[in-house]
């Protein structure tokens, strides 16, 4: 707090510097208007060159050309373009450095225009299956657990169903028969007609065991050797971790019911809301960053792959999907993550730091350095901002000293005749 109390106790003693030093104009004009009359300003020079500061009227109290006083017309500031400034004069050439004024060339590099927004994870649902069980029947071994990684066609579950123990057994009587048809045939006992038969019977009984998830290994196994109890393997159809569980053992299941969820966590979503007035930069492959207060200092990196077709009602948002990579298995579903959206991308670019821009009006200005006890308070364009840095398109050029720190100090100085500290009989 004391060093705060001494800035503004010296920023003060610069505004009453500025009252003593600025306009003192005569009082006897009583035609004097309600802001400046500057009847003390100097007149052109009759033989001075068209186009010069000395062909203007100059501001005697400030030492610049009177259209170009910011002191004595600060109305002009909100009305510059890009390029265009208005002289702000110091009291002395010591009055920046007391305040704690520091100036710096505009630097240059690499700067991106972006959009912000709030996003919530959720898994890749192009990689996410619900594990669910063919037929009715009784869980009879449950081969994996919540968080577990499982291959491609590991097992998961056994199940017993009476289904699956009739179907089985109808294909094993299918085969039975058709190898005694063939034997009769070629014995000329049957006709082609009984073999053909057969063969057809056999066939739809192995399709519909196939069709329970056995395979042909499976069926000519049991053929030659018919088990006991027949037990259904349930597998995963893809590599992945086991996120949700309901299999428990001796639990009778509904044919359909999910008794695991799989996902492969390598790909997560993201989904985005983007603001109805940010839709029009937005675009299918543009890249996304991706920050989580829960995983600090990291960046997740994807591209955008889908905008939604509707804007909500209420809160005038649309939806926009992000696939982002996921190798550590650090993103989790439901997290909820900052989202920046990179529309524009610029190389080489002129960059400020964010405190060097100031405002008027909405206009944005910065305070070039024409020498130690005079700034300009110059009108630009910006573009991208970004990690405290803001892209400067117009109105700047490299090599200018900009007041990069306490900038706010040379607005007030800039407004000061605003607040009555413009001349000294005001």
């Amino acid at each position: 707090m004391k060093t705060i109390f001494t800035t503004q106790s010296l920023f003060a003693s610069l505004l009453a510097a500025a009252v003593v030093v600025g306009c003192s104009k005569p009082t006897e004009h009583a035609d004097d208007h309600a802001g400046h009359n500057h009847a003390h300003a100097k007149p052109a020079q009759p033989d001075a060159a068209p186009g010069t500061n000395a062909s203007r009227l100059m501001c005697n109290e400030h030492g610049v050309p009177e259209d170009e006083c910011g002191i004595c017309h600060p109305e002009l500031a909100a009305k510059l373009k890009p390029g265009e400034g208005v002289k702000v004069r110091l009291p002395d050439a010591n009055s920046a450095a007391i305040v704690g004024v520091q100036t710096a060339p505009p630097k240059r590099g690499a700067i991106a225009d972006s959009i912000e927004c709030y996003a919530e994870i959720a898994f890749n649902q192009n990689k996410l299956a619900q594990i669910v069980a063919p037929v009715s029947g009784i869980i009879q071994a449950v081969d994996t657990d919540l968080g577990n990684a499982v291959e491609e066609k590991q097992v998961v579950a056994k199940l017993w169903s009476a289904t699956i123990a009739e179907a089985v057994s109808k294909a094993v009587l299918s085969h039975q028969t058709l190898d005694r048809e063939r034997k009769l045939r070629a014995e000329r006992v049957t006709s082609e007609k009984d073999l053909q038969e057969a063969e057809a019977a056999h066939r739809s009984s192995c399709q519909q065991v196939r069709t329970l998830g056995f395979t042909e290994e499976q069926i000519e196994a049991m053929v030659h050797k018919p088990p006991e109890t027949v037990l259904m393997e349930v597998r995963a159809p893809f590599a992945g971790e086991i996120v949700e569980r309901t299999a428990v053992r001796g639990a009778l299941v509904e044919a359909g019911k999910p008794i695991f969820t799989l996902a492969d966590r390598s790909t997560m979503w993201a989904t985005l809301n983007v603001e109805e007035t940010d839709l029009a930069r937005v675009r299918v492959g543009q890249t996304v960053e991706l920050r989580v207060d829960s995983v600090p200092g990291r960046t997740f990196t994807g591209k955008l792959t889908w905008i939604g077709a509707e804007v909500d009602e209420r809160s005038r948002m649309a939806r926009a999907r992000v696939e982002v990579a996921n190798p550590d298995r650090l993103l989790r579903a439901r997290m909820f993550a900052r989202a920046r959206i990179l529309t524009r991308s610029a190389d080489g670019a002129l960059l400020l730091p964010s405190p060097a821009v100031q405002r008027i009006e909405g206009k944005p200005l910065v305070f070039v350095k024409l020498a130690d006890d005079l700034f300009e308070a110059r009108a630009i364009t910006l573009g991208a901002k970004s990690d405290g840095q803001c892209e400067v398109l117009a109105g700047l050029k490299p090599q200018e000293q900009v007041a990069v720190a306490h900038g706010f100090t040379l607005k007030s100085q800039l407004l000061a005749s605003r607040l009555g500290a413009g001349c000294a009989d005001d």
